[in-house]
């Protein structure tokens, strides 16, 4: 009998044109890379068609602004309702030099402050502690007891506008002092709006400031959960941060899945503590850096919406819609700035800020181009405010929802990074999930190898940098810098010395004696950290309980 012969397989219309069209172009005139790929290294196809995109559908993977996956935004209006809040990131030197910033930022148009810790704040040391001196005043401003935070805020109305402190570690007892300082004003804790940085996880994973171990840190992060659902309603107790991750080298997929697989196990944390998710998880907040790749930026914000609403979906059915919701503060991205032709650092930032703007976020923060010196002069950061208002306003992108939506190569690079995430969660499931996983070190290393190889590609030439590898040239562009005054130091050991002095000697002991019997009890801290603000105990003396209590964390050293 004769066999049947099966007709070749008909070639698709894309596989025509590549080989037809596309490789004879390629024959005359060859790709100027070897290789095409994203700033996180995925291959880069030459063209992009409905063929990419599998068994895509519109109404499910899409959506409508609004509504769920919410990977077209979470407000059914989005910009057209409201623009994001324009935050500029500020603090420096004294609490009065950066008063008088938030000020100057008020009157230029931004509508949320967002606050700049000094790095021995960062760590929960006080001014005058050995370890702090030198640095007092220099990354951040210096908070050290409750007298700072009143001065910090001075004729600001902490009830019409909203604060974002970036802090980790002694997040509680800062959040406390603030809250303290409102109360001294008689503004109800109900009225105020903001958000703590407050996560522990990523500070093991990338940034490296801690006070306690994972799993101490972990309760103090339910604990302000517990304490902002029940009296600061209006308060995000979190933002879940992958900007730091992004910082020390990881991928835009790492970033991704490390930043939600963080937040899904505070989620896990505060169910196990007895916490109701339609309480707590509509408190959380999401913070993202926004690389050079434009649009793989805006596929990751895309997807972050996405996996959350089907990932707590999944796993609580929450009644309350806004557990659905991811919302985020975006950052464009520290790292890409170069010292080097400064100036191109304006073009970089725009392009970031679009691209944070077109993925849909809440609230930006824009760079300033002198951040590779010094912390932003006056002039520098209101031309990084003045790009967020020209995108605005100027553009046109804010007057339509998710413009770029249904764009092959966009959709592609979005179901990519929802697979990227999917393997992550196996990896770090299998490891027993992300507290775990940060104890054995796992993405820590990924990050390290990451970083290691995008430094290869930059240094091979597979990846441009323009003025570094790549159209460099000798000469050094002056531009003018903060200059920190140097008698901040002095000053602020003179006002703390002053406040310990002052305060009621009895009242201050007796705040933190109740912080230590609630910590060995496992009690709520929450209260006891804001009778220790109102007595005036410091940020040093306050971790210092802690770590009697909880121990400290020393860096194993996976690497």
């Amino acid at each position: 009998m004769k066999q049947k012969v099966e007709p070749p397989a008909q070639k698709s219309a894309k596989q025509r044109w590549l080989e037809e069209v596309y490789g004879a172009a390629v024959k005359r005139h060859p790709e100027r890379r070897r290789r095409f790929s994203t700033l996180s290294d995925d291959p880069i196809e030459p063209v992009y068609t409905a063929e990419d995109l599998g068994g895509f559908d519109a109404l499910r993977d899409l959506g409508f602004p609004g509504e769920f996956p919410y990977t077209r935004g979470v407000q059914a209006s989005m910009y057209r309702g409201r623009l994001w809040t324009m935050r500029q990131f500020a603090g420096f030197g004294s609490a009065e030099d950066s008063n008088e910033r938030f000020h100057y930022l008020l009157s230029q148009g931004v509508n949320g402050l967002s606050v700049a810790f000094d790095m021995p704040t960062l760590m929960g040391r006080d001014s005058d502690d050995p370890l702090s001196r030198g640095e007092v005043g220099r990354e951040g401003v210096a908070v050290d007891t409750l007298r700072d935070m009143e001065i910090l805020f001075d004729r600001i109305p902490l009830d019409l506008v909203t604060t974002s402190m970036t802090i980790n570690g002694p997040a509680s007892i800062v959040w406390a002092m603030y809250l303290a300082a409102a109360e001294k004003r008689a503004i109800p804790l109900d009225r105020l709006g903001g958000t703590i940085q407050n996560d522990a996880l990523k500070e093991y994973i990338a940034q490296r400031e801690w006070i306690v171990p994972v799993k101490p840190a972990m309760s103090l992060v339910v604990d302000t959960f517990r304490f902002g659902s029940r009296e600061v309603p209006r308060w995000n107790t979190i933002s879940i941060s992958g900007y730091h991750i992004r910082e020390a080298g990881a991928t835009a997929v790492q970033e991704l899945a490390f930043t939600l697989i963080d937040g899904l196990e505070y989620v896990k944390w505060g169910v196990d503590a007895g916490l109701d998710p339609n309480d707590f998880v509509p408190h959380l907040s999401f913070f993202f850096d926004v690389h050079n790749d434009f649009f793989e930026e805006v596929a990751k914000l895309r997807a972050a919406r996405r996996i959350w609403a089907k990932e707590i979906e999944r796993r609580y059915h929450p009644k309350n819609e806004r557990a659905l919701l991811m919302r985020t503060h975006a950052q464009t991205a520290g790292v890409s700035l170069t010292a080097q032709q400064p100036y191109n650092n304006v073009v970089r930032v725009t392009l970031q800020a679009l691209a944070a703007v077109l993925g849909g976020t809440q609230s930006l923060h824009t760079n300033s181009l002198d951040e590779t010196y010094a912390l932003p002069t006056k002039e520098a950061v209101t031309l990084a405010l003045r790009t967020q208002q020209v995108i605005a306003h100027e553009s046109g992108v804010a007057d339509t929802i998710d413009p770029l939506a249904g764009s092959y190569y966009l959709e592609h690079l979005t179901d990519r990074m929802e697979d990227g995430f999917a393997r992550y969660l196996a990896e770090i499931e299998k490891r027993g999930g992300m507290v775990e996983a940060v104890e054995q070190g796992y993405p820590q290393r990924e990050i390290v190898e990451s970083a290691f190889h995008f430094q290869q590609q930059v240094e091979e030439g597979e990846k441009t940098i323009v003025g570094i590898n790549k159209y460099a040239t000798d000469e050094e562009v002056p531009i003018p810098t903060l200059a920190i005054d140097p008698d901040v130091e002095r000053k602020q050991n003179e006002r703390l010395a002053e406040t310990r002095r002052t305060r009621d000697k009895e009242r201050w002991r007796s705040s933190l004696e109740e912080l230590r019997r609630a910590a060995k009890a496992k009690g709520e801290l929450m209260p006891r950290f804001l009778e220790c603000a109102r007595a005036y105990a410091s940020v040093g003396e306050q971790v210092a309980v802690l770590k009697e209590v909880f121990g400290e964390y020393h860096d194993p050293g996976y690497f």
